[in-house]
């Protein structure tokens, strides 16, 4: 199935598949538009989207470029709703929750159109102050070549979004490899496991097996085969995301743990 101009298969699938579209108002240099004659005839919604950071500008930036850009904004709120200080923990938290989207976009095309839209970082857009899950609007859909092959959706996610991120979120927050590539897995994991269970639900049998077998493909990938382990839909994590330090948190339900530690906290960081 060719891809539509609103993803619109992608909605009956849930909160965290939809990827929003839009086209970007008159006058937006990444469109190559001129500059409206009358700014009060543009859409207040498309001028309120263009207005949003695209994903590209949260990632390799250092503190001593900016006093605050999109990915601190993003931890500190993180931080703020899960009442913590410990900003490790609440920059591993929106990681997760970031990833959970990319995933959950990649792998919701691949099933309903059996195609990629073009995931760069430049052409999406991140709405950092939303609540969960992360608001997410792609600028252009335009298809990659091929099919949703798992090399394509690893350059896509993996190298166009997580390491990038991860990255990022290293130098800055000192958060472990280890934690954010098992943030990763779990969050593909997840995302396929929503898959699998929706497809059953219509009697797709075929689609329950092309899923699976392009989440153990991916989860095959070297930057993804350590964070854990997946046997049918259920996967077990060998890092923690630390959410059991948050107040009144504890572990999830593929944690490595299984009960929260009580000491050495950071020996879960890895």
């Amino acid at each position: 199935m060719d891809l539509d101009p609103d993803l619109a298969a992608l909605r009956p699938l849930g909160g965290f598949f939809v990827l929003r579209t839009f086209r970007p108002a008159a006058g937006d240099p990444a469109a190559g538009d001129p500059a409206p004659e009358d700014p009060a005839a543009e859409d207040p919604a498309a001028v309120r989207i263009d207005g949003l950071p695209r994903l590209a500008q949260a990632y390799g930036t250092s503190p001593a470029d900016v006093e605050r850009d999109v990915l601190t904004s993003r931890v500190e709120l993180v931080a703020a709703r899960l009442r913590t200080d410990e900003l490790r923990v609440a920059a591993s938290i929106a990681h997760q929750g970031l990833a959970a989207r990319l995933w959950s976009a990649a792998l919701g095309c691949a099933a309903r159109y059996g195609r990629l839209p073009d995931l760069d970082a430049r052409l999406l857009r991140w709405d950092a102050g939303a609540a969960a899950p992360d608001d997410l609007w792609l600028t252009e859909v335009r298809a990659l070549p091929g099919g949703a092959e798992p090399d394509t959706l690893a350059e896509a996610v993996v190298h166009g979004h997580l390491q990038p991120l991860g990255e990022t979120l290293r130098a800055r927050y000192g958060v472990a490899a280890g934690l954010l590539w098992g943030n990763a897995a779990s969050a593909l994991a997840g995302a396929a496991r929503e898959l699998e269970r929706w497809a059953r639900a219509g009697g797709r049998t075929e689609d329950v097996d092309r899923i699976r077998a392009l989440a153990d493909a991916l989860l095959a990938h070297p930057l993804l085969r350590a964070g854990g382990v997946r046997t049918g839909p259920a996967f077990r994590r060998r890092s923690c995301c630390l959410y059991y330090r948050v107040p009144g948190g504890g572990i999830c339900g593929d944690c490595c743990f299984t009960q929260p530690p009580r000491s050495s906290p950071r020996a879960a960081s890895g």
